[in-house]
């Protein structure tokens, strides 16, 4: 976009001087209307300015980022040798003129190395370009002239991946971004302040890939699940702390996490007396990840990711922690109360207490923040853990939001499952 002022045409309105001549005798009237209009100078001049750089670790940049001449283009070229390389930069869209603009094309898209022909971004890759507080870019938002809206620009390489997941070979992404400003028109749109429990999914998607901390922990946003009714999802969990790459962890309290904070209905862990094999053969994981899942959104269905899911055992004999990958999951004991208990094997060094619930806080000697309703009453609700002490026996919250065991196939207890958002 150039940066040069706006060629702009002058229209001279003339002014029509309407006469009526009445031709009796030596009466007449004349009737005039005379005027004058102005036109004061306006120009256009929108452009990128302050590069400011963010925490980056990355050591092996061929050019770090540029306002190149004009200044509406910004380059820059930087390698990554190792997981953990993080490349990180906002830039001001200044609009310096005296015309109000806004957004009306936004294009994002990551090349080959030849930078014409479109790629998947690589598993191992994270690159997203948004406002400064992570809201992404849309249609429509209002630049006034004068003011300045600042853009965040951030490359990462994921340290939470697995070996398969890392390039065999060098690799080379060619990432373009492009926003186009107009001239204002009446859709313009102030930028809206993210909302968790007003946005529609297809924002909160957007907005989360774009930053998982856009939104408070503990927001709350009701979700229409059909037969099951209308329930409230909150958000458990934004942060993704150093123990999340360890090999081994549960990805199950780490990224963007929603849980159910109601009781959505309730089930049997299973449909005998036992606990062997845990989590992975429960009737309760086929049915969360089968009946629950498919009555959740489309939208909200397409953005939750399958996670790695460590499960404590019982006393089965033989028996170590399970892993499975779930959509949906039932929470763990450290995962609400941030401690180790003999009944649940998963110990902090495998899982970690949700961000919700250690801000409460929640723990073993002080569990009302565990207490969760169904329509309007306390209820008991099951955990995935099985309990390490016996062969019959998975571990739930009770209705005072204390823990404890029962019989697998006991009675039907709440059913209140979390998932990830990436």
């Amino acid at each position: 976009m150039s940066r040069n002022m706006r060629n702009w045409m002058y229209v001279i309105f003339a002014v029509l001087i309407m006469c009526i001549t009445l031709g009796y005798a030596y009466l007449n009237t004349e009737l005039d209307i005379n005027g004058t209009t102005n036109i004061t100078s306006a120009n256009w001049n929108i452009y990128w300015d302050n590069i400011q750089f963010g925490t980056n670790n990355v050591t092996d940049i061929t050019t770090p980022a540029t306002i190149q001449t004009g200044n509406t283009e910004v380059v820059f070229n930087v390698n990554f040798s190792e997981p953990g390389d993080t490349y990180e930069f906002t830039v001001d869209a200044v609009n310096d003129g005296s015309i109000n603009a806004m957004v009306s094309v936004v294009s994002n898209g990551v090349y080959a190395a030849n930078g014409t022909t479109p790629k998947n971004l690589p598993d191992y890759l994270e690159y997203t370009v948004t406002y400064s507080d992570g809201v992404a870019i849309a249609q429509n938002h209002l630049l006034e002239a004068g003011e300045t809206e600042t853009y965040k620009v951030r490359v990462h390489y994921k340290e939470d991946i697995s070996s398969s997941q890392l390039p065999s070979t060098n690799d080379n992404c060619v990432f373009k971004f492009s926003v186009t400003y107009v001239q204002a028109t009446s859709s313009a749109i102030e930028r809206p302040v993210p909302d968790f429990t007003t946005d529609s999914w297809e924002t909160i998607i957007n907005n989360v890939q774009n930053n998982p901390n856009v939104y408070e922990l503990g927001d709350t946003k009701e979700v229409d699940m059909g037969s099951l009714g209308t329930h409230t999802l909150r958000i458990a969990n934004t942060s993704t702390p150093a123990e999340c790459s360890t090999t081994g962890f549960s990805q199950t309290a780490c990224g963007f996490v929603l849980e159910f904070a109601d009781i959505i209905t309730t089930h049997n862990m299973n449909s005998y007396a036992i606990n062997g094999d845990g989590w992975p053969a429960s009737s309760m994981r086929t049915y969360v990840n089968n009946d629950v899942y498919n009555v959740l959104p489309e939208i909200l269905r397409n953005a939750i990711i399958s996670v790695s899911v460590v499960s404590g055992h019982g006393n089965t004999s033989g028996e170590t922690n399970f892993t499975t990958t779930d959509k949906l999951y039932l929470l763990s004991y450290v995962e609400i109360y941030g401690s180790n208990h003999n009944y649940d094997t998963v110990t902090l060094s495998e899982t970690r207490q949700l961000d919700y619930y250690a801000g409460v806080p929640v723990t073993s000697s002080s569990y009302s923040g565990a207490i969760k309703q169904r329509n309007g009453s306390n209820t008991s609700w099951w955990m995935r853990t099985a309990n390490s002490t016996n062969t019959t026996g998975f571990i739930y919250i009770q209705n005072t939001g204390e823990f404890f065991s029962y019989t697998a196939n006991g009675f039907s207890i709440g059913v209140s499952p979390a998932f990830r958002i990436a």
